[in-house]
């Protein structure tokens, strides 16, 4: 039996992104964690994060030409790229400060919210309309996620009240690049993307690490290690481009599938890696009550662009943007609404909403025109 190498390779694409995107989460909670690397400072582990994908950006970009730079002017760049990455250093800051408080399993089961903050936020601002198919999706997701807090045996309020937050931090990072950019005609692919946005995340940053982190880093004894901060700042990099890979090789269904898999497995490891995360029945029932709600709101969307009267190429295009939208945010994460942040296209693509998800891609490859966003 002949064996597809194009299918194989696009399965192994598949894993290597369940791979990273897994162990990354896992790799930040056990850095962060006072019980294992103990180095407690979400801040800094997010700045050498931005930094460092920005120093690789700059060289791809200057010193290697590997892509050219976006055409941008100092107005896109005040009045888009600033706000943008202010919102997206905020969910980072928020999703990496909750690893601190509470157990990689209950951070997963609580992103299962970003399709309902990235809803919300959308009507509020005027970019989605309010829809009742759509409202009980969210009260269902909701309910869910209420339940599986429930259940949680080491529930913490902190910790909690940092995930939610960065949740809807990174919902408005999401409606804001669909309101500031589509209008402009900006084209960013992975690289760029990074090259623009992450050095700004980590000026941003620059403020509450000064007035929060620096402080106790005076004060208490540092555990510095060069090897362990350079590879986890390699994961991270290596899972934006991940992300990159995938969606030029699957559709949009195939990744959503891949990314429940990946919450599973992950909830499933985290309790392995960090048995004191332990998972009682009530999570579970929550979670899958959560996660129907995700799945159905998922099936919404793929309907409602397959029912759009646009050529089959745009369509494929747009059911890949919505998933990239949604993926947003997860080297931190995430999304985006199951992780993360927290995607990236595998080229210039329309876009519409993203999702980080923490652990997830750093930046989205964007691509906003006119005729997507009337679409």
């Amino acid at each position: 039996m002949m064996i597809n190498k194009s299918l194989l390779l696009t399965y192994l694409y598949l894993l290597i992104y369940i791979l990273l995107s897994s162990g990354v989460i896992l790799y930040n909670k056990w850095v962060l964690s006072p019980k294992y690397f103990n180095f407690p400072f979400p801040i800094t582990l997010t700045m050498i994060h931005m930094g460092f994908s920005g120093v690789v950006a700059f060289f791809l970009v200057r010193v290697f030409k590997v892509v050219s730079p976006a055409k941008m002017t100092l107005e896109i760049y005040a009045s888009c790229v600033l706000p943008i990455s202010a919102f997206f250093a905020s969910s980072l800051w928020f999703g990496n400060t909750a690893y601190l408080h509470i157990s990689v399993a209950f951070i997963q089961m609580l992103k299962a919210l970003m399709p309902v903050a990235t809803f919300l936020v959308a009507v509020l601002c005027g970019t989605d309309k309010l829809r009742w198919d759509v409202f009980l999706n969210m009260v269902l997701v909701s309910v869910g996620v209420v339940i599986s807090s429930y259940g949680e045996i080491h529930f913490n309020v902190v910790g909690t009240v940092y995930q939610v937050t960065g949740i809807f931090a990174e919902a408005l990072r999401l409606v804001l690049t669909q309101v500031l950019l589509q209008k402009k005609g900006l084209t960013l692919n992975p690289i760029t993307s990074l090259y623009y946005i992450a050095p700004c995340s980590f000026v941003f940053l620059f403020v509450p690490w000064y007035l929060l982190e620096k402080p106790g880093m005076e004060v208490s004894w540092i555990q510095f290690n060069f090897w362990i901060f350079f590879s986890n700042a390699i994961c991270a990099l290596a899972l934006n481009f991940s992300i990159f890979l995938v969606i030029g090789r699957t559709g949009a269904v195939t990744i959503r599938v891949a990314g429940v898999l990946k919450d599973w497995i992950l909830i499933a490891l985290s309790t392995v890696v960090f048995p004191e995360s332990a998972i009682t029945g009530l999570n579970i029932i929550g979670y899958a009550i959560a996660l129907c709600g995700v799945v159905m709101y998922n099936y919404l969307k793929v309907k409602d662009v397959r029912a759009s009267p646009l050529p089959p190429d745009t369509v494929t295009q747009r059911l890949t943007k919505d998933w990239k939208l949604e993926r947003s945010s997860d080297i931190y994460r995430p999304d985006s609404n199951d992780d993360n942040s927290e995607g990236i296209s595998g080229g210039n693509t329309s876009i519409s909403n993203l999702n980080e998800d923490e652990e997830a891609p750093l930046i989205p490859s964007l691509r906003f025109s006119n005729r997507a966003y009337a679409a």
